[in-house]
């Protein structure tokens, strides 16, 4: 402990594979073991993107050259290799090099490399990089000012709450292990105003019927510089969210989850807690993917990474470079969509999120009727307490409100 007492951030390396921090393979292998408690590895992943760390096997094989080339014994190798495991991320070799001396990063990059994001130079290890911070010498001060960093730029109190969490979680384990003195992210959430008072509405847009049909419609629409099978993905995509998915949730899913079951068509859906719950497909969400999975097919080989994952862990759903998809690039298509779907999204295009969709879901199926108890089960909420608050939470339909009937009280006709 008294070696990372005296660990400040003017001693740490500014360059190599992961700059200002002083031992980059001891971090990478005590996170790699706090994730690998985790018993989902969609779990692993999410929490590994919202620290900011690399997660595709093209990301993790630039992060592997940047500390190492061609030395599988080097420290900083097994420690990437470690950190894929608890991933499940398949192991990419690295490039080829004449030598095996240790590369060094170019002056001024901010490892670790992550897929891009509205917040992606404000995950943690990212805004401790590019400000010189060994992430194992950070205090509160640290943490307090990274928060105000995120608030500045927007993010939602949900979101800077959900990584503050991330973070306190990471840290409650290296203090356990003895790699960090303490943790700095322990803050009490109410004085920084994360907690929001019970009642509040949810700042998470409501969606129309009419908003999600049209952005189902414009995904099914072939747009310019679209081929045919960009656009069965994206309408896929569309479709399978429509079931009340989390983004997570669809990034994970694998060409064995989709099954038959009681005779329906069904996908069997990796959550929250390492739970999986079965969620049956409409018939336009069948459709979309089948037609998806029938036009892909004839070049899936040839899109496919050189070294394919086993037929059990093949996604379900493949970007345009064979990968699979990652958060960041679900959300922005969801933005391209909405942006293109023109006047019945205008006002929601720039909030357009994955979440929104599923609270879709919730509000739609209880004001439609559905027991509390299915739509739990549907979604995946733990509790139905959970389910109920989300959809008190949401702001309530137009046609459940007063306001009209005051307005025609008041003869105000709106000229």
């Amino acid at each position: 402990m008294t070696e990372i007492a005296a660990r400040g951030t003017d001693l740490a390396p500014a360059n190599g594979p992961w700059p200002s921090v002083s031992d980059p393979a001891e971090l990478l292998r005590a996170i790699a073991d706090w994730l690998a408690g985790y018993g989902n590895t969609a779990t692993r992943r999410t929490y590994a993107e919202g620290l900011g760390l690399p997660t595709s096997p093209t990301d993790l094989r630039d992060w592997l050259h940047g500390g190492v080339a061609g030395d599988t014994d080097h420290p900083w190798s097994t420690a990437v290799a470690r950190y894929a495991a608890a991933l499940g991320t398949p192991r990419t070799a690295p490039r080829t090099t004449p030598s095996a001396t240790p590369s060094v990063a170019k002056p001024g990059r901010i490892p670790p490399p992550a897929a891009r994001g509205r917040f992606r130079h404000l995950h943690w290890f990212r805004w401790c990089a590019s400000r010189g911070i060994d992430p194992l010498a950070a205090t509160s001060t640290h943490v307090k000012a990274w928060l105000e960093n995120l608030d500045d730029a927007g993010a939602a109190v949900a979101t800077r709450d959900r990584m503050l969490a991330t973070v306190k979680a990471l840290y409650t384990h290296l203090a356990d292990t003895g790699l960090a003195d303490g943790n700095p992210a322990g803050l009490n959430r109410r004085r920084l105003g994360l907690v929001k008072p019970k009642g509040t509405t949810t700042a998470t847009i409501v969606l129309t019927t009419g908003q999600v049909r049209a952005l189902y419609e414009t995904a099914a629409t072939r747009r310019q510089g679209a081929g045919e099978k960009d656009t069965a993905r994206a309408k896929a995509v569309v479709a399978l969210f429509t079931l009340g998915l989390r983004v997570s949730e669809l990034c994970d899913l694998d060409r064995a989850d989709l099954h038959v079951t009681r005779g329906r068509r069904a996908l069997r859906v990796h959550g929250k807690g390492g739970k999986t719950r079965v969620v049956y497909l409409h018939a336009a969400a069948e459709q979309a993917l089948t037609d998806y999975l029938r036009i892909s097919g004839e070049n899936e080989r040839a899109t496919l990474p050189a070294r394919r994952e086993p037929q059990a862990s093949r996604p379900l759903l493949l970007t345009r470079t064979g990968n699979r998809y990652q958060r960041q690039a679900v959300w922005q298509l969801l933005r391209r969509l909405a942006t293109a779907a023109g006047e019945p999204l205008r006002d929601v295009a720039g909030a357009m999120h994955p979440h929104a969709l599923r609270h879709f879901y919730v509000t739609t199926a209880v004001e439609a009727g559905a027991q509390l108890v299915h739509v739990q089960a549907d979604v995946g909420h733990t509790s139905i307490d959970t389910t109920e608050q989300v959809y008190n939470s949401a702001a309530r339909d137009p046609a459940r409100s007063a306001v009209d009937l005051v307005a025609d009280a008041l003869e105000l006709d709106g000229a």
